[in-house]
């Protein structure tokens, strides 16, 4: 049976739904055990770090983002049944878009969109392809992380550049789960972070954008997680990655880097660490053939400029057929990498709660209650 493109997972189900300028954004997430404690407070926690704090470098567009969790959890603990959970769209306005409606934006998914439903599509904001689908990302992930704690898995993301700047140094795990949400960019390199901030400013007030690089990590995730061949973690993780607006590319470990390597300089090899068996190093990224390797999963994503820009930019007119110029208004992000890091840390949580589920190292039950 074909099934619309809303839902993924196989025992961790989330269905997201809502658009851009609609009544609300929500999800569904289907799969979770019964017995995890949960409440809105969890998910909010996740939610108030979508948006930076910084307004220099974001949209003007304020949401409060409130969760409500309609279904699922009963006397603070989730009951095994689908979990509902949705926040308000309260600040949003669809003025500008009624005179682009026709004149689809570069870089933007207006157009294909336009063909493949025939018009009815709601264009507002993006509508359905609005990075504000996240809300819906985030609201799951933070199930999925929740759930992950219980086993000791730590998610964490951060900003490794913005346009051409880039962090230089290494940075320890616990630095980058300390510091990450300490700076507007969700970088923990606190001197690199100003840069950063300075290079988004420069480009807003030139009409334009920049993209940028999120690295993502899963530590203490057991060996054994995957479904090789076609539900490979690896092909999971960087299928759910890519539903995040603006990721255009996905690596794990060395990535495009080992192209570049000989197979002895590639290859990880394996020693004794504290009586469990480790790699040397981890150009693999902590997934080999599919399958965690117990080592720190290790994955980025290519976050594109935003579109949205004030250039003027050519495009043609659909109704009239024939080309034309837009300047892009309203209220937009210089760049989207800061709000991505967030939804990029959901994403991979939630293919690995999916993932361990089934291959039982989370059980569909938590804890029976007397």
């Amino acid at each position: 049976m074909l099934l619309a493109g809303n839902s993924i997972g196989k025992e961790f189900v989330v269905t997201s739904f809502g658009e851009s300028h609609g009544k609300c954004v929500g999800v569904i997430v289907d799969g979770c055990p019964a017995g995890l404690p949960l409440s809105e407070k969890d998910i909010q926690a996740e939610l108030d770090r979508r948006i930076p704090p910084q307004p220099k470098i974001v949209s003007g567009r304020k949401e409060k983002d409130v969760v409500e969790i309609l279904s699922g959890v009963f006397n603070g603990f989730t009951t095994g049944a689908p979990i509902s959970m949705m926040v308000k769209n309260e600040e949003a306005d669809s003025s500008d878009y009624e005179a682009i409606k026709d004149v689809p934006r570069p870089g933007h998914a207006d157009y294909a969109a336009r063909v493949k439903y025939g018009s009815f599509n709601d264009y507002r904001g993006g509508g359905r392809f609005s990075g504000r689908g996240t809300v819906a990302l985030i609201m799951a992930g933070a199930v999925a992380k929740k759930l992950l704690s219980l086993f000791d898995v730590d998610v964490l993301a951060y900003t490794k550049a913005i346009g051409n700047v880039r962090v230089g140094k290494s940075l320890s795990f616990e630095e980058i789960r300390q510091r990450r949400y300490e700076t507007a960019v969700r970088c923990p390199d606190l001197a690199c972070a100003e840069v950063m901030e300075e290079a988004i400013v420069k480009a807003r007030k030139e009409g334009d954008s920049l993209g940028g690089i999120i690295e993502i990590i899963a530590l203490n995730v057991p060996a054994g997680v995957g479904e090789p061949l076609f539900d490979s973690l690896d092909a999971d993780i960087a299928k759910m990655l890519l539903t995040i607006p603006a990721v255009k590319g996905v690596e794990f470990g060395a990535g495009f880097k080992a192209a570049e390597l000989k197979g002895s300089e590639n290859n990880d090899a394996y020693l004794m660490r504290n009586g469990k068996i480790a790699t040397l190093t981890n150009n693999a990224g902590g997934i080999l053939g599919g399958i965690s390797s117990g080592m720190p999963i290790i994955a980025r994503v290519a976050v594109k400029p935003t579109p949205s820009i004030a250039k003027e930019q050519q495009t043609v007119n659909l109704s009239k057929m024939e080309d034309a110029a837009i300047k892009v208004t309203g209220r937009h992000d210089p760049c989207v990498v800061p709000k991505a890091v967030p939804a990029a840390e959901s994403a991979l949580a939630i293919v690995l709660a999916d993932h361990m589920i089934r291959a039982g190292f989370i059980p569909k039950v938590l804890k029976e209650r007397k």
